[in-house]
């Protein structure tokens, strides 16, 4: 059956993978050459690659074409779902909390957002609730600056390409300024902070823990009330590169499990 006859066909999806498709061939796009390529009008291509760029597949770079996105990288380490990564780095977060008693985060960047997928929360009267579930932007987070960090430039700003998602506690700011702080960031070994930037009288330290191909795999962060976080600061940061350092061996081992498995044809 060729896909303009299936029945349960849905145009608008069909389109966009077709240029997800073309995107993948021919390793950048324009709008007007998807235009032609759909038999659509510009401004439908234009929608279409706008959406797909916003939830991360695609990129979009300073001369306007449009690249594949973090999350087809993520695609190529598609082992590691939600599920086996907290299954897998679990522990790594029970050992950190352990050595200083607050809470912490686990996240995964989702286009320019990060999403909070697990976390163990600190037990002190004052403390930062688990906010397992939620979506901030990622210039925000702590967490997010460390994985927007690990990526190049280009991506950084071909994730941004309509400017960074407006957020209240975090003073507006320029793309080219993010990028300022994130060189900042790799300049102290990827540890990045966020100071009441998500939410008055929290602050936290997070870094990246990199999938195999040297991406961003999740990030790891340390949630602290902000009455209490310069007094632990140089508590918490040898803990959380510890952390960084166990969760990126259990990652490479994992993979290599699974690249073993798939070439002696044993079943995950």
């Amino acid at each position: 059956m060729r896909p303009k006859d299936n029945p349960y066909r849905v145009e608008s999806v069909d389109r966009a993978m077709q240029l997800l498709a073309l995107v993948l061939d021919r390793g950048e796009l324009s709008a007007t050459e998807a235009a032609a390529e759909l038999g659509v009008a510009p401004s439908t291509a234009h929608r279409i690659l706008t959406t797909m760029r916003d939830r991360g597949f695609l990129a979009q770079d300073d001369r306007r074409l449009y690249h594949p996105g973090p999350m087809l990288g993520r695609a190529r380490n598609s082992w590691f779902d939600h599920r086996s990564v907290i299954e897998l780095l679990r522990p790594v977060l029970h050992k950190l909390y352990a050595s200083i008693g607050e809470t912490v985060h686990l996240m995964t960047l989702v286009g320019t957002d990060v999403r909070f997928i697990d976390g163990i929360e600190g037990t002190h009267g004052l403390r930062v609730g688990l906010r397992t579930g939620m979506l901030v932007p990622a210039y925000c987070s702590s967490g997010g600056k460390a994985m927007l960090a690990a990526l190049p430039d280009r991506e950084v700003r071909a994730l941004h390409a309509g400017g960074l998602r407006p957020w209240p506690g975090r003073e507006k700011i320029t793309v080219e300024e993010l990028l300022g702080e994130l060189a900042q960031v790799r300049e102290e070994g990827g540890v990045a902070y966020n100071i009441e930037e998500t939410e008055k009288g929290v602050s936290a330290v997070g870094v990246a823990v990199l999938a195999p191909d040297k991406t961003p795999l999740v990030g790891i962060a340390v949630a602290i009330p902000s009455a209490r976080f310069d007094d632990l600061r140089e508590v918490v940061v040898p803990q959380l590169l510890k952390a960084r350092d166990e969760a990126t061996r259990l990652v490479l081992n994992h993979s290599g499990a699974i690249r073993s498995q798939a070439a002696h044809g044993v079943p995950e």
